[in-house]
């Protein structure tokens, strides 16, 4: 399982107890690890470790969203989700012209806010990839249906854009079988793909790697599904894997 550390971290901002739960209940369901505050001066004590995205009612006791969003947008990028009451056209555009990146009005579908999540996160990292001067050439590849592998940061993101927690020689068991998808090789060959700097002679116990490797992506999809046996020769990749960026 992730580490707390590894989670997307959501900040949950709204006077509504009963809300806030089912929010956190939910976002926790699918993944994320959520931070709650009843008003803008509890949003403001989360801040020193600033969330991943921030979810942010408009009418609170001791202050209201609009000046919090207009005062974290004049400091941070961090992604803000207005989710408010009010779903008038004017509301909407007020909230998003003030610096929020996406509106909400309630009463909404917990999968449709899911989806507009993942959506602000994506763009968040892609967002984080530019400011870091790598843009559009960061190189990755979708693969499994919904996980990303990042061979320039030797990680594993999730359908929720957290880092999935895997040991060096599984993420190189792991790159390997990228590397080389839908074809089946024996334990000796996939040892000799993983040799690279900081393979160790452990990569020679291929079976257990593999099991283990299995066990920690059931978390995010089947993974003897997406790692086969094939019985007598050894395992394949069998996922399409699609690459983007510049090699």
């Amino acid at each position: 399982m992730p580490s707390a550390s590894s989670l997307v971290r959501i900040l949950i901002v709204d006077d509504d107890p009963g809300i806030r739960d089912t929010l956190a209940d939910f976002l926790a369901g699918e993944g994320y690890a959520t931070v709650l505050a009843r008003n803008v001066a509890e949003a403001r004590a989360h801040l020193d470790r600033a969330p991943d995205l921030i979810l942010l009612d408009l009418n609170m006791p001791g202050g209201d969203g609009l000046t919090f969003a207009i005062e974290l947008r004049t400091r941070s990028s961090i992604p803000i989700m207005i989710i408010s009451g009010k779903d008038q056209t004017i509301d909407r555009v007020v909230g998003l012209e003030v610096g929020a990146d996406d509106y909400l009005a309630k009463p909404f579908e917990l999968r449709e806010l899911l989806a507009r999540v993942r959506a602000l996160l994506r763009r968040s990292l892609q967002g984080a990839d530019v400011r870091s001067g790598s843009g559009p050439g960061v190189r990755s590849a979708s693969f499994g249906g919904s996980l990303v592998f990042l061979p320039g940061r030797r990680q594993v993101l999730n359908q929720s854009g957290a880092v999935i927690d895997l040991t060096p020689q599984e993420y190189n068991l792991l790159a390997a079988l990228i590397d080389t998808p839908r074809r089946v090789h024996s334990r000796d060959a996939i040892s000799d793909l993983m040799r690279r700097p900081g393979a160790t002679s452990d990569d020679r116990n291929i079976d257990a790697l593999i099991s283990r490797l299995r066990s920690k992506l059931n978390k995010h999809c089947d993974g003897a599904r997406l790692i086969q046996t094939v019985r007598g020769e050894g395992y394949v990749l069998a996922s399409e894997v699609r690459w983007s960026g510049n090699p």
